[in-house]
C-alpha cells in the first residue's frame, strides 16, 4: 500500500523523511534525534544540538575536499572565500526549506505551530544535524553524497565567479535566492576635492546595513562593499 492510500495515522514521518533526503537509515533513532529541537524535549542532550555540532564540521570538510579535487588551480585564499559563501547559515536554511525538513521536526509549542513559521536558524540546524546523523549511520561517503546533492551546483556557481571583481553580481544572486529580495547600496561618506573624490558605500539587506568600503568611484566602492557583505553574511572575516 502506498503512502497516498495509507490512513494518516499509519504514515511514518521518519519513513517519509528518508525518502525526501534520499538516504535510508540503519539506525532510525539517529534520524529521530536529528529532527528533534531542544524545545521539543525535556533534556537538551536528547535534542539535535550535538548532531548539529558534528554536521557543521563535516559540511565544511566536504566543501573543502570538493574544492580541492574539483578545482586544482585554485589558491588557498580563493577556496576559503568560496567556502565562506557556500557553507553558511542562510544556505543551510534554504536547503532545509527546499526539502521541507521542517514538516518532520519535533518542536515545542513555543517555537512554531506549523512548518511555515519555523525560524531560519532552526532550519539551518536541522540540515546540519541530519548530515551528522547520516555520517554516524553510513559513514563519510554517504554524508558526502547527501551534502553534494544539495550543494554541488552552488559550489560550481560560486567557483565560476570572480569573487573580488564580481562581488555585486554574486551578492545579488545569493540575496535573491536566500532572502527573496535585492541588496541596496547606500552612500555613507565621501572625501576629497571635486576632481578626485573617494566614496564610501555600504550594502543594506532587509534593513540591515553591512560594513562599508571606500573606493575611488562609487562603482569600485560598491564592489568592495558587496564583498564585505558577503563575508559578514557568512560570519567570516575575509580580505579581498
Amino acid at each position: 500500500m502506498s503512502n497516498e492510500n495509507k490512513p494518516r495515522q499509519e504514515i511514518d514521518p521518519l519513513e517519509d523523511c528518508q525518502k525526501v533526503i534520499g538516504y535510508q537509515f540503519k539506525q532510525t533513532d539517529l534520524l529521530k534525534s536529528a529532527l528533534t529541537h531542544a524545545s521539543g524535549v525535556d533534556s537538551r542532550l536528547a535534542s539535535n544540538e550535538r548532531l548539529e555540532f558534528l554536521g557543521d564540521s563535516i559540511l565544511g570538510l566536504i566543501c573543502c575536499e570538493f574544492l580541492y579535487h574539483r578545482f586544482p588551480d585554485l589558491q588557498e585564499g580563493d577556496m576559503t572565500k568560496i567556502k565562506s559563501v557556500v557553507v553558511s547559515r542562510p544556505t543551510c536554511a534554504k536547503v532545509s526549506e527546499d526539502l521541507k525538513l521542517g514538516s518532520f521536526m519535533v518542536l515545542g509549542r513555543g517555537v512554531a505551530y506549523n512548518s511555515q513559521s519555523i525560524p531560519a536558524n532552526i532550519l539551518a540546524d536541522v540540515f546540519e544535524a541530519i548530515l551528522g546523523a547520516i555520517y554516524l549511520d553510513g559513514g563519510w561517503i554517504a554524508a558526502k553524497d547527501f551534502a553534494l546533492r544539495q550543494l554541488s551546483s552552488l559550489i560550481e556557481d560560486v567557483a565560476g565567479s570572480d569573487l573580488k571583481n564580481n562581488a555585486k553580481s554574486l551578492l545579488q544572486q545569493i540575496v535573491q535566492r536566500e532572502f527573496g529580495t535585492s541588496p541596496q547600496y547606500i552612500l555613507i561618506d565621501e572625501n576629497g576635492p571635486d576632481h578626485s573624490k573617494c566614496f564610501m558605500m555600504a550594502v543594506s539587506i532587509q534593513g540591515k546595513t553591512y560594513k562599508g568600503a571606500w573606493g575611488k568611484n562609487k562603482k569600485d566602492a560598491e564592489q568592495s562593499a558587496a564583498f564585505n557583505a558577503l563575508a559578514q553574511i557568512q560570519n567570516q572575516t575575509l580580505e579581498p
